[in-house]
């Protein structure tokens, strides 16, 4: 009998379905990540309107504005979850807020299983958010196994009892291999970091050693996600973002990205960018810019954004 469901907002109306995130390499992440971040595609020519929205090299930097905008949020997420957060209110998204590490690696396991991006984004909404709040840790370990399993039944969920042991398995092993002395919630896998003497590619090889149910296209997001926090995995961009950002008209390789995005950081509008100094900010910024780029694409609502970009 499955445990006793909680009080969940009532659905959207269907929505068409997204595109996913395919695994399209079985090469392993660490030795892709270079190879990822410096393809790139020759720019098309600029058009106009409706589908050919301007794509110039000059229109770059207020596309840049834009997706930095909290209006672009609305074009990167699904309806459904648009609407949870008229119903709730105040909800942490994967698509709106910034995560901390162990939120990420949890997340990237989600978008591991075999479903859909929609149910892996409602399934993150679920599960840190009230009433389980499993933003860390040691947050999980505390709800225990019944409160995981509720969670997931609560998401409405695929295969509900291997995901529910696979969050406590998640936890277990961040908590006894890489939580640093000082981080009380385990929440930042700093030794990750420490014992691979800050080496990524090392970090990265043993979290996917480590942990459960994670697959190359789960760790390829993870570091997507959390390179903003790790500088030393700065600038990456993997094989999937860069064809949504070549979609956008914009630079598909990590270092031009980048380098764009700082040549233009005056200009842009930043208060809605996480970060505590110049330094950081500049890297969450980049790393919205790809996350809202894959978003739209996902959604099938590019053409849609570089419409509004140019309003």
């Amino acid at each position: 009998m499955p445990p006793k469901k909680t009080k969940t907002p009532a659905k959207a109306a269907p929505a068409p379905k997204p595109k996913e995130e395919p695994s399209t390499s079985n090469e392993p992440t660490t030795k892709k990540r270079k190879k990822d971040a410096s393809t790139k595609e020759p720019q098309k020519a600029p058009r106009r309107s409706g589908r050919g929205a301007d794509k110039s090299p000059s229109s770059q930097p207020r596309l840049l504005n834009f997706l930095l905008s909290k209006d672009a949020e609305e074009l990167c997420r699904p309806d459904e979850e648009s609407e949870d957060i008229k119903t709730r209110g105040d909800i942490k998204t994967y698509s709106g807020n910034a995560m901390n590490p162990f939120e990420e690696l949890l997340s990237a396991v989600i978008f591991s299983r075999p479903i859909s991006h929609r149910l892996g984004l409602r399934t993150i909404r679920t599960i840190f958010n009230d009433p389980y709040n499993f933003n860390s840790a040691k947050a999980v370990k505390q709800a225990g196994h019944e409160k995981h399993l509720q969670a997931v039944w609560d998401a409405r969920t695929q295969h509900k009892q291997k995901t529910a042991d696979e969050i406590c398995l998640i936890a277990d092993v961040v908590l006894e291999r890489f939580t640093m002395d000082g981080d009380t919630d385990g929440s930042q896998l700093g030794k990750a970091l420490h014992d691979s003497s800050g080496d990524v590619d090392k970090a990265l090889d043993s979290i996917k050693s480590s942990v459960k149910g994670i697959g190359e296209t789960g760790m390829k997001i993870f570091l997507r996600r959390v390179q903003w926090l790790w500088p030393n995995g700065f600038p990456y961009v993997d094989d999937r973002t860069q064809q949504s950002l070549g979609k956008l008209g914009l630079p598909q390789g990590a270092e031009e990205l980048n380098k764009l995005i700082r040549e233009h950081w005056s200009e842009l509008s930043t208060n809605e960018v996480a970060g505590k100094g110049e330094e950081e900010k500049q890297r969450r910024a980049f790393v919205n810019v790809l996350e809202r780029a894959v978003g739209a694409d996902l959604e099938g609502k590019i053409d849609m954004l570089l419409e509004a970009a140019t309003q």
